[in-house]
């Protein structure tokens, strides 16, 4: 197992900054995804990390030795890739033990642990097929089983689900989070999918524009987001925002008629501000009652099996509700809902920082 660290890390193309700034220490054993959509620098960031891109800025060391000018081969990392990258005239035996051989290992060696590893994976009665005669999970077996065989200290995951079905990646989910825990081995995985990271992660580093927006827990980035950003990203379907602005004691959302009392949270001089709510947190029911209680009209009812999700227009409004999907409200349906000051959440407009609660 190995220790990682980043240190103001960077990458740039010429003039153009793709990475900037990057602090993270990754402790042995520790499942740290890189979260973040198309462009934001998680694989280049991985990628400095296997040694496949130069390191323009900062240092990386692993188990505290320097790796910014070490070979790939030698930085004791093994890469799953998004496309598998399998040898398609070879078997699935060569393919897990080609770098192995390529390192000059053993026969009885490589025999060994490539065996011990098929077993391991489920891949035994399919070591002599080739991998077109392979489905897509099996052979991200195969992908996975070449990085395990060669032992090493770290593993980097980019994206290594990303060509599956539904069903399958769902499956090869729990795959990979139980050979985690039987190996333990530090575990680095990029991802664009919140499910793959909320799911495995035992920590995740959100990522936004080649800066880290915010690492933490599951739990933590998810209930306590850091900014705007991380907020409106972390969540399916995604959080509610209203732009407010200051009226007397109270708020009114902008360009409607809704007003809310006074916000627990420390708004300073601030006259607007950006309010959040998860839709799985607005309470629907018509005996709702009290100050954060308001009329709403169901515009749209989307029914998901296990859940409803409602398009409400709430004085004004427009915000959605994820409810129990046994029995909802249908299209055309007057209720009330309740926005629990407890679960609200609330951002800066300037910054995008979210706003500290009140003591």
């Amino acid at each position: 197992m190995a220790q990682v660290r980043l240190q103001n890390l960077g990458k740039t193309y010429g003039a153009l900054s793709v990475v900037r700034g990057v602090d993270l220490s990754i402790d042995d054993g520790e499942f740290v995804v890189l979260l973040g959509p198309s462009g934001c620098g998680k694989s280049t960031t991985l990628r400095m990390i296997a040694g496949l891109e130069t390191i323009n800025e900062g240092e990386l060391t692993i188990n505290g030795t320097r790796m910014n000018d070490v070979d790939p081969k030698d930085r004791g990392v093994a890469m799953v890739f998004q496309n598998y990258a399998l040898y398609p005239h070879k078997t699935v035996f060569d393919n897990m033990a080609m770098a192995l051989k390529l390192s000059h290992v053993a026969r009885p060696e490589i025999q060994r642990r490539v065996a011990e590893v098929a077993e391991m994976l489920g891949l035994t009665p399919y070591l002599e097929r080739k991998p077109a005669a392979l489905s897509g999970g099996q052979r991200q077996r195969v992908a996975i089983g070449r990085a395990i065989v060669r032992t090493p200290e770290v593993f980097l995951f980019d994206e290594p689900l990303s060509n599956l079905d539904a069903k399958l990646r769902v499956k090869m989910r729990m795959e990979l989070q139980q050979l985690h825990r039987r190996l333990g081995v530090t575990s680095i995985y990029v991802t664009h999918d919140q499910v793959e990271a909320m799911t495995m992660a035992d920590r995740i580093v959100i990522m936004d524009a080649g800066e880290v927006a915010q690492v933490g827990t599951p739990r933590d980035v998810y209930d306590r987001p850091a900014n705007f950003f991380v907020a409106g990203f972390i969540g399916s379907p995604a959080m509610n925002f209203l732009t407010l602005r200051r009226a007397g004691e109270g708020w009114q959302a902008e360009g409607a008629a809704l007003c809310l009392p006074a916000l627990p949270f420390d708004t300073g001089k601030l006259d607007r501000l950006t309010l959040g709510i998860r839709p799985e947190h607005i309470e629907v029911g018509d005996q709702t009652t009290g100050p954060w209680c308001f009329d709403a009209k169901v515009e749209l009812a989307e029914l998901l099996g296990a859940d409803a999700l409602l398009n409400l227009g709430v004085d004004g409004v427009e915000m959605l509700a994820r409810v129990n999907g046994t029995a909802h409200p249908e299209r055309g349906d007057s209720l009330r809902v309740k926005l629990p000051p407890d679960l609200l959440h609330a951002f800066d407009p300037a910054t995008g920082g979210a706003l500290p609660r009140k003591a």
